[in-house]
């Protein structure tokens, strides 16, 4: 595999001083170390943490299980291609920062594509407040995964990415503008209104607000110019298993009884189609 010309730039989140890369170990100049834990990721999130609840075990589980089944490989593809579309004719290599990553189902998707249209090298950085999302994240090629609160300022250089990627996942625009280089993108991906409407009540998911497009562009601010807008509807069929972890990969996976829901579909069924909606946009950094 190529390696990346451009590392993204990680900052310590302790001085602010720039982290040195060694095996399993970041290491700022005045002392603050930081140290892999056995599953490939680190913990930056020091001091109070975040107040914000990490998805569980169970639900990073449900999402890697349904995403692996390639129901959602139609979303991947559309991000993937809005990256392509974002960048310069002649880029030479790539350097992405997935904020929210999850698994890095979606992170995986846009290196490879990158890879394969270009020959070039990737690299990434990946973060998330969830430890149990971040074990999967770091597994992903040339990926440095962090738990990290994406609401607290981002421990990336000044201009150390080409390209955000902000799928289902909360929208820091000030800190994204800050680490994106001017030109570059922030492709992010929502539900559209009326996303897995058939099964919204029967699986107990939360509900989509009908002005996601505007609530987009004024969380990301006046930094970024809004670009092209693809769209996406697949539809699902799918088994009581794959309903469950499609129920419990999400938000409402928070407080879901996984076994209640089970029993109640084996009773009742699942929709015999279930239609997945999506908006992925890019946005450029002025």
């Amino acid at each position: 595999m190529p390696l990346p010309t451009r590392p993204v730039t990680l900052l310590c989140p302790v001085c602010g001083e720039e982290l040195e890369r060694l095996p399993r170990t970041l290491l700022c100049a005045a002392g603050h170390r930081f140290d892999a834990a056995r599953q490939g990721y680190f913990n930056l999130l020091t001091g109070r943490g975040t107040p914000f609840r990490e998805d569980t075990a169970a639900m990073v589980a449900a999402r890697a299980e349904f995403l692996g089944a390639g129901h959602y490989a139609p979303l991947a593809e559309a991000v993937a291609a809005a990256v392509l579309d974002s960048l310069p004719g002649a880029a030479a290599d790539l350097r992405v920062l997935d904020a929210g990553a999850g698994t890095g189902y979606y992170l995986g998707a846009v290196m490879d594509s990158f890879r394969a249209a270009t020959g070039g090298p990737a690299s990434a950085v990946a973060l998330d407040i969830s430890r149990y999302a971040m074990r999967r994240a770091a597994k992903v090629p040339a990926t440095t995964a962090v738990v990290w609160d994406l609401w607290r300022p981002l421990p990336l250089g000044d201009a150390a990415v080409d390209v955000v990627l902000n799928v289902f996942a909360p929208r820091n625009g000030d800190e994204f503008a800050r680490v994106l280089v001017p030109g570059g993108a922030a492709v992010v991906a929502t539900p559209l209104p009326g996303h897995l409407g058939e099964a919204a009540e029967s699986l107990g998911l939360l509900s989509i607000a009908p002005d996601k497009e505007a609530t987009v562009a004024a969380a990301l601010g006046p930094g970024f110019a809004a670009g092209p807008v693809r769209e996406v509807r697949t539809e699902l069929r799918l088994d009581v298993d794959d309903a469950v972890r499609l129920a419990v990969m999400g938000p409402a996976g928070h407080h879901l009884d996984a076994a209640a829901l089970r029993a109640r579909l084996q009773r009742g069924g699942v929709p015999p189609v279930i239609t997945a909606a999506f908006r992925v946009q890019a946005f450029t950094r002025r």
